[in-house]
């Protein structure tokens, strides 16, 4: 017998669209997609925040260049967020030690993640982007059927293995009906900082294949590039440390296309998901 409270949502005060940001797998770049996504959000005047919702390795507090010892302030019974770059941000690495693992099993990871969501005193936002956990567990499918998303992103690579992972993906939003807005090509290409030629190291034409398989968009293609890590691990997002930058281009780009999909209200079409018989 199911649970009459299965996949029930809760609303979150003070945000006025939520965003996620998935991966389905580890390693593509999600969560330096998310952040810069975030503040790009922000630079063109939008109220935004980040929740850092990898409860087992939290890197937003880092790649926002939030002091490690950073302890949320409590008012009540609510967490008040850090200001950082311009974002109101939550993260569990603000709660524990960064030499505390989490060794939670599934159900009480994703109990974590709801009370960090709900006790949590957004305010105003505009958007609340979601850094999610990669993959598609029962963490991340938890927190697609509980928060209520308007829009996912699938950030993914062109290499073959990733691109059948961001599959998975889109297919799990499809099954909580969550809309997928489109699809975000990192490291589609290597970028030398000396010469500025460009090498497909992973592949080409992933990122526009997998978008048109499950007819949505393409919405960037970022590509690989020496000071975007070297700026993320100093804790500065290319949009704000180097916004004259391709790089920084494209993510402003991508947060216009993102606006434009949510205030439209014409978010792209679900995913066409197909069913083989083994």
């Amino acid at each position: 017998m199911s649970n009459p409270n299965e996949g029930a949502q809760f609303e979150l005060e003070g945000v006025r669209s939520i965003i996620a940001v998935a991966s389905g797998k580890g390693g593509v770049g999600k969560s330096t997609v998310a952040s810069n996504l975030a503040v790009a959000l922000s630079v063109q005047g939008r109220n935004t925040g980040l929740l850092d919702a990898d409860i087992y390795g939290p890197s937003q507090g880092i790649m926002l260049g939030v002091p490690a010892e950073t302890r949320p302030e409590v008012v009540g019974d609510l967490l008040q967020p850090v200001m950082s770059c311009g974002l109101q941000c939550m993260s569990m690495s603000f709660l524990a030690s960064a030499k505390t693992p989490a060794v939670w099993r599934g159900p009480m990871a994703s109990g974590a993640m709801q009370q960090l969501l709900t006790q949590t005193q957004w305010r105003d936002l505009e958007y609340l982007i979601i850094d999610m956990p990669p993959g598609t567990g029962d963490i991340q499918l938890t927190l697609a059927q509980r928060v209520p998303v308007d829009g996912a992103l699938i950030v993914t690579t062109p290499q073959d293995i990733a691109l059948l992972d961001a599959r998975k993906g889109i297919e799990m939003f499809a099954k909580v009906q969550v809309p997928v807005l489109g699809i975000v090509e990192n490291m589609s290409s290597y970028r030398c900082q000396h010469c500025g030629t460009e090498e497909a190291i992973f592949g080409t034409g992933g990122g526009a294949a997998i978008a048109a398989e499950y007819d949505t968009a393409l919405l960037a293609s970022l590509p690989l590039e020496l000071s975007t890590r070297e700026l993320t691990d100093q804790g500065k997002p290319i949009v704000l440390a180097d916004p004259d930058s391709d790089a920084a281009k494209r993510y402003l780009t991508l947060a216009t296309e993102v606006i434009q999909a949510i205030e439209s209200s014409t978010v792209l079409p679900e995913p066409k998901i197909s069913v083989f018989d083994d």
